[in-house]
């Protein structure tokens, strides 16, 4: 795999400020109008029938003591049965609509999120890494939603409850609603602690499972190097450490919430105490009934359990809030700028002039590159691991912005294109190829929606693939994709040309689109390649040479710069980089030499670094310079 230069430094897509996220939840919450106000309405309704029950049961005590006979006791009695009956199918009914109302709304911030990230500059995306991108879309989303599913309506529900319960513990009386209100202090001093302490500590456990996530992610995408260059005990440390950063900061969590806990519960009996003390007094005086200290008490362990309910579930919301901030935070990212100007390419060309390129403010890995690619013309860039043909690939499909001089599409910057221009004009296969879950048709189709099937048949055959899609399962109607049928490594390339076939673009950039296959899907890739490239401008990133000696000119690169530019043969014979090159490309090669060009070699990936650099050259003379 050759890659010129990854970021040594990741740099994290942002995450959202208190207020930003909180304004992000206000903007969803007014899409959705009637279903809050409806929502708010139900579950207040349940709050006020929670009140009825110790009142009625205060009510309840005060008959029993004065001696009133049983029939007195059957209309609070019916009263009672019929709150509680209220309460509970209010509860149902609200919890749902707290459940659907939650759901809605983390399925329109999903879509905002998804839209975002489809539009977000590649570079942008690469340089942040894709564990963290992964984490957001998957891990927080999840946590998101289990807080919706089990605790918002509880949250909800409980901050109602006590709002009103405490309401009426005034109504009762307000010198034992006083004294209820002695355990407040205790509670306001445990949030406050918590609260402090809580938001950077979950906060921090979200980052450290996203760069746990972001390890593992890539332990598994470079299995295959690892074990090549003996990386692989190296590769599990790593792992290892950054999952047993994420296992302490989990355990640092678990430990913080028992105290808070501990202290909630301290609270409590101050509470309760203070009004049993209280109550105590102001019937020996007879200022209230043994009833209205009952129903008090009872208040107060209704209110008690809501309000811990209330504060454990702040402990949920943080962890939630966290994830929501790094869901915004990709939702504010700016994506590609758009141009008013609807500016179209004059043709196919493409133009690079005195273009360099760095990476995070880091030392130019291209410097001052001249390329020109005529319409239709096939280039192929080549050079050894680290030359810069991977960074030019990505400058020439705007990956990547030039740092200094311009890269033109047909005679207009690139810079100043519409993105949904530049999507159409140029495209790029590189060697990491995803197969979409669905039908395979419906995977071609993301190239082109309208397309019919027999388009999509001669798109196959274009790309040889036609013979082996006739033998799957059920066709073009095959389910691909995790989970579905399995396509090599070969045939998901082929996939992905037939979808550059449906694109049409008249520019496209195949970025060692053959690397992953053996030499015998090499080939054949090869094959795919030349039909799926006909009549277009091309960039080839040469995996192997006998695709740059079959290619209208090749470009030689070196420690960023061009240092040869011409075609096959005349490069061959200069005695140059190139010729060095294809000496050692041919030197494995068993096959012997066609008129054609050059058989794919089957052992001998070129490109893995084969000794010090060449010395930059001087140019040799192409015909199309």
């Amino acid at each position: 795999m050759d890659r010129d230069r990854v970021s040594a430094t990741r740099v994290p897509l942002p995450v959202a400020d208190a207020r930003r996220t909180r304004a992000a939840v206000g903007d969803l919450l007014r899409e959705h109008r009637l279903l809050v106000v409806g929502t708010g309405l139900v579950l207040l309704g349940r709050a006020a029938a929670g009140l009825v029950g110790p009142a009625v049961l205060g009510r309840i005590v005060d008959l029993v003591l004065t001696g009133a006979g049983a029939g007195a006791i059957t209309g609070p009695f019916l009263l009672l049965l019929a709150a509680a009956v209220a309460e509970g199918g209010l509860a149902l009914v609200g919890g749902l609509l707290v459940a659907r109302l939650g759901e809605t709304m983390l399925a329109r911030l999903r879509e905002r999120v998804v839209d975002r990230t489809l539009r977000l500059p590649q570079a942008r995306v690469e340089r942040a890494g894709s564990g963290d991108l992964l984490s957001r879309v998957s891990g927080d989303v999840a946590v998101i939603a289990t807080a919706i599913r089990s605790a918002l309506p509880a949250l909800v529900g409980s901050a109602l409850t006590v709002g009103l319960t405490l309401a009426g513990l005034v109504v009762l009386d307000w010198r034992l609603a006083l004294a209820g209100l002695l355990a407040a202090p205790f509670q306001l001093h445990t949030l406050r602690w918590y609260l402090r302490r809580s938001s950077p500590l979950y906060s921090q456990e979200r980052t450290t499972s996203a760069e746990r996530t972001h390890q593992v992610f890539d332990a598994v995408d470079g299995a295959r190097t690892a074990r090549a260059f003996g990386l692989t005990r190296r590769q599990t440390e790593l792992v290892r450490n950054r999952s047993l950063a994420a296992a302490g900061l989990a355990i640092q969590t678990n430990v913080f919430r028992t105290r808070f806990f501990g202290r909630l519960n301290g609270a409590e009996f101050v509470g309760l105490a203070a009004i049993l003390a209280v109550g105590f007094f102001l019937v020996r005086e007879g200022e209230v009934s043994v009833g209205a200290v009952t129903a008090a008490a009872l208040y107060f362990i209704r209110l008690f359990d809501p309000f811990n309910l209330l504060l454990y579930l702040v402990d949920e919301a943080q962890r939630a809030g966290a994830a929501l901030a790094r869901l915004v935070g990709v939702v504010d990212v700016p994506a590609t700028a758009e141009h008013a100007q609807a500016l179209r390419p004059a043709d196919s060309s493409v133009r690079l002039s005195g273009v360099s390129f760095a990476y995070d403010q880091g030392p130019d890995v291209v410097h001052d590159v001249d390329l020109w690619i005529a319409p239709g013309e096939r280039v192929a860039l080549v050079g050894r691991s680290g030359a810069g043909k991977t960074t030019v690939a990505g400058l020439i499909a705007g990956i990547h912005p030039a740092r200094t001089g311009t890269v033109e599409l047909g005679g207009v910057a690139l810079a100043a294109l519409p993105s949904a221009v530049r999507r159409r004009t140029v495209a790029v296969v590189s060697q990491e190829v995803h197969v979409f879950v669905g039908s395979l048709a419906a995977d071609l189709r993301l190239a082109r929606p309208e397309a019919t099937d027999d388009e999509l048949r001669r798109a196959l055959q274009t790309v040889g693939a036609w013979p082996w899609v006739q033998r799957l399962p059920a066709g073009l109607a095959t389910i691909v994709g995790s989970g579905g049928h399995r396509l090599d490594a070969t045939q998901a390339q082929q996939v992905a040309l037939a979808r550059l076939v449906l694109a049409d673009p008249a520019v496209a950039v195949l970025d060692e689109a053959s690397a992953e296959a053996g030499s015998a899907g090499a080939r054949v890739l090869e094959a795919a390649a030349d039909g799926a490239l006909a009549g277009r401008s091309a960039l080839i990133v040469a995996h192997r040479l006998s695709q740059a000696a079959s290619a209208d000119r090749v470009v030689v690169m070196d420690s960023g710069r061009v240092v040869e530019d011409g075609r096959h043969a005349d490069l061959a014979a200069a005695g140059g980089p190139y010729a060095a090159l294809w000496a050692a490309w041919s030197t494995d090669r068993p096959e012997p030499v066609g008129p054609a060009g050059p058989a794919a070699n089957p052992g001998r990936c070129w490109n893995a670094p084969a000794g010090p650099p060449s010395r930059s050259t001087p140019r040799a003379a192409g015909p199309h310079r």
